[in-house]
């Protein structure tokens, strides 16, 4: 199985603090192995082109995991869309899709990141992972109108309408590469945090006129880790993969 249309940006300069950890959050261990392996494997496994994984100033740990791939470093802690922006010398030009993913989620399935591919490669420039799980919570939520996603709304500006929505954000996304920095240059960081946010991307997509989807993954496949308590559940998850 291989695509070398696809290439993948990680992110994973996350501090391990949640984990009571000097380790970096992506190294803390499922299976015996970092979580960034898990995922550096299934993308190696899927044969893509160029992996570059974004590391804190201080990740020489994660830049050893990840080697020979490239990284690129967030010396600020400016927000995910700022995250991925960081990453552009490192991928430099690349027309195919362009996966962003998160380095605590390791028991994402190749055929899931393949499914972004597919339907980067029919059109959409924003391709978001969603998921429906049991209890909706605080995620934020996917408005759809059919295929078409209308955009992310986090938990804390929706609306009882929006909060009754079930289909919710993983985090991880696809892009087509030859829009990704345009669409990431024109997000700003007029909120409370003052950072980036890559959610707004579908935003910003949709006012320059392209067209942004989602597709849905196992609840259990895009689980992600920042406590010890959601990283002994990664464990049980990945021990089930096979029988998904």
């Amino acid at each position: 199985m291989t695509d070398k249309n696809i290439a993948a940006i990680i992110l994973g300069a996350g501090k391990g603090t949640r984990m009571k950890s000097d380790l970096p959050k992506v190294m803390m261990p499922v299976s015996g192995k970092p979580m960034i392996r898990h995922i550096l494997n299934t993308l190696e496994g899927m044969g893509v082109e160029k992996i570059v994984t974004v590391i804190s100033a201080d990740g020489d740990l994660v830049k050893k995991e990840t080697a020979p791939h490239k990284t690129a470093v967030q010396r600020e802690q400016l927000g995910t869309g700022h995250a991925v922006k960081c990453a552009k010398d490192a991928l430099g030009h690349f027309d195919g899709t362009v996966l962003v993913v998160f380095g605590d989620t390791p028991l994402i399935t190749a055929q899931t990141f393949l499914r972004a591919a597919e339907a980067v490669n029919k059109g959409y420039a924003v391709v978001v992972l969603g998921f429906t799980p049991d209890d909706a919570g605080r995620y934020g939520r996917l408005k759809m109108k059919g295929n078409e996603l209308l955009g992310i709304v986090e938990y804390k500006d929706a609306n009882d309408e929006e909060k009754a929505i079930k289909f919710c954000n993983s985090g991880c996304m696809g892009f087509d590469g030859k829009y990704l920095f345009e669409i990431l240059d024109k997000i700003g960081n007029e909120n409370a945090a003052k950072e980036y946010y890559l959610t707004d991307a579908v935003q910003i997509a949709r006012e320059m006129g392209l067209k942004c989807t989602a597709i849905e993954g196992n609840p259990k496949e895009v689980a992600s880790a920042n406590t010890r308590e959601e990283l002994a559940q990664l464990e049980e998850y990945y021990k089930e993969r096979k029988n998904w």
